[in-house]
């Protein structure tokens, strides 16, 4: 597996969902959609890539990334590694917790209907998780490094860069994938 490289394994760019970062949620959303019925890769897309007027890569959008938009209040939370300064589990929540917060901060006390058509005409700018500097790996990289920034930066996908340009996208399933071949 060491031998193996990322570019290998790693989806190319014009094979991926991508949308400007000028964009709404909702048009995100479609786009997403439609790479999911047009994939064909074995797993489906499970974000959109958003790039800037210079056809940069800026940043994803992903289901979680949706979903955190839906609703603006989730914002005074700060980011997801900040959970733990509450006391909290990134791992999850009591459903008494879960009731207490929903309560105390009016989480969601709009229908479901009434918050999608809001978050839909979002910019993608403004909703997008752009990537931290652990979220790239290169082309040239081997597999097994790519399965350490995966562990031990606890993420999902990485930007594949060559000379700092993003070529691609590597998943977690995908190299799951690769494994699991071998395993057979």
């Amino acid at each position: 597996m060491k031998e193996k490289k990322v570019k290998e394994v790693m989806i190319p760019l014009s094979d991926y969902a991508t949308i400007s970062e000028d964009e709404t949620l909702g048009n995100a959303i479609k786009e997403l959609k439609e790479a999911q019925k047009a994939t064909k890769y074995t797993r489906k897309h499970r974000a959109v890539l958003a790039f800037d007027e210079n056809d940069n890569i800026t940043g994803k959008v992903s289901i979680r990334c949706i979903f955190k938009a839906l609703e603006p209040k989730y914002g005074q939370f700060g980011h997801p590694e900040n959970i733990n300064t509450m006391g909290l589990s990134r791992f999850g929540f009591s459903d008494k917790f879960l009731g207490s917060l929903l309560e105390n901060h009016s989480l969601w006390d709009e229908t479901l209907d009434q918050l999608v058509k809001k978050g839909a005409k979002q910019k993608v700018k403004d909703v997008m998780s752009k990537p931290m500097p652990g979220e790239f790996v290169s082309e040239d990289a081997t597999v097994a490094e790519a399965v350490h920034h995966f562990i031990l930066g606890c993420h999902q996908s990485l930007l594949v860069v060559k000379e700092d340009l993003v070529t691609g996208i590597v998943r977690m399933v995908d190299l799951f994938d690769l494994v699991s071949e071998l395993v057979e």
